[in-house]
């Protein structure tokens, strides 16, 4: 274990320990200073630093891995249709690539001699992130799949062939083998313990990886609307939350209040088994960043205390946020709710729908 970051503490403040969340914007980084809708904004705070903690390092193929994944994601880069999906959007992968660059930078802080990461493994890790989620954008020759969140099951695979594809191009080339492996450290696609890597160091950054997605979405001031708005039609449409079965429709959420109720048990599971559990505490190098606080955390269990309020009061019209989306359609949750009727008009339309059963 690195030095400084002491893994024995609760990973959370208890609920009398909970503050009110005070107001920051809703495309705004956890500490309200980062408008992680913004790649120039991103951009600048994940080159300032990448800079202050790898001084020696150059930062050109970071900013131009920043400008390339905006392309990609806003639909300019020939080939891709651009980000469609309406909770993996393009602020989701921003504010998880600020996180990332956090926990790499406090984990370097921490950590001496040949634990240290060093500047390239750490870019490397930086532009994982930036594509972690790329696997949700069609390419062209996709034009008939109705929206990128169809892709949900196996996201992370795709994701993987374009990181192989773009490392070549910013000469990161020998980094492909470790890189397409750990990006597999935000999904559900591999088995942790069968990815296999042979650095200690390069299974820290996956551990850093996959604690920054989770720190990310769960402390987005949003999270709570956003479950239940937006993550709940991606599900609809990936065949999660409702699937034909042989003997009646399965029903994982029947709604999006549905998927929000069963919330509070998901982020305990994800405390406990990934973030204590396979990532090790890694959410701690944040602390280092923080002078010895952990904003995400704390905001995580501000929305958890506030969630199982609503569910004892069911006062959910609280829930009133309409937070900006950043994808590269016009008018992307009309779209994704026209599709979301559809399929699901579909799947209790067909002949086997003769009952219903719980998943």
């Amino acid at each position: 274990m690195a030095a400084g970051v002491d893994s024995s503490r609760s990973p959370l403040p208890g609920a009398a320990d909970t503050v009110a969340e005070p107001i920051r914007r809703s495309d705004y980084d956890v500490t309200d200073t980062v408008q992680v809708s913004s790649p120039a904004a991103v951009r600048k705070a994940v080159i300032d630093l990448y800079h202050e903690t790898w001084p020696e390092a150059r930062t050109e193929t970071l900013g131009r891995a920043i400008d390339d994944f905006e392309r990609l994601f806003t639909g300019r880069l020939p080939g891709y249709q651009g980000v469609d999906t309406v909770y993996h959007d393009m602020q989701h992968s921003l504010d998880v690539v600020l996180a990332m660059t956090r926990l790499l930078v406090g984990y370097e802080r921490s950590s001496t001699g040949n634990a240290r990461l060093g500047a390239e493994r750490a870019l490397m890790g930086i532009v994982v992130a930036l594509l972690h989620d790329s696997g949700y954008i069609r390419k062209d020759s996709e034009r008939d799949v109705p929206n990128g969140a169809v892709f949900t099951k196996n996201h992370v695979a795709r994701g993987a062939r374009i990181i192989a594809q773009y490392l070549p191009m910013v000469g990161l080339a020998e980094w492909v083998p470790v890189a397409t492996r750990i990006v597999h450290f935000t999904g559900y696609e591999v088995p942790f313990p069968l990815i296999r890597l042979h650095d200690p160091r390069d299974r820290k950054v996956g551990h850093l990886l996959g604690t920054a997605d989770l720190l990310a979405q769960m402390a987005d001031r949003c999270y709570l609307e956003k479950c239940r708005d937006r993550l709940y039609v991606e599900f609809v449409l990936a065949g999660i939350a409702v699937r034909p079965g042989t003997d009646g429709v399965q029903v994982a959420y029947g709604s999006g209040l549905d998927l929000l109720r069963q919330t509070p048990q998901f982020v305990q599971s994800t405390l406990k088994d990934r973030l204590q559990g396979a990532f090790g505490h890694a959410y701690r190098y944040m602390e280092p960043v923080f002078g010895g606080t952990n904003p995400y955390m704390l905001a995580i269990e501000q929305h958890l205390v506030f969630l199982q309020e609503l569910t004892r009061s069911g006062r959910w019209p609280m829930l009133r946020r309409q937070p900006p989306l950043f994808t590269a359609t016009d008018t992307p949750m009309a779209s994704v709710r026209s599709l979301v009727v559809d399929h699901l008009t579909g799947i209790w339309a067909r002949p086997a729908a003769n009952g219903v059963k719980p998943a």
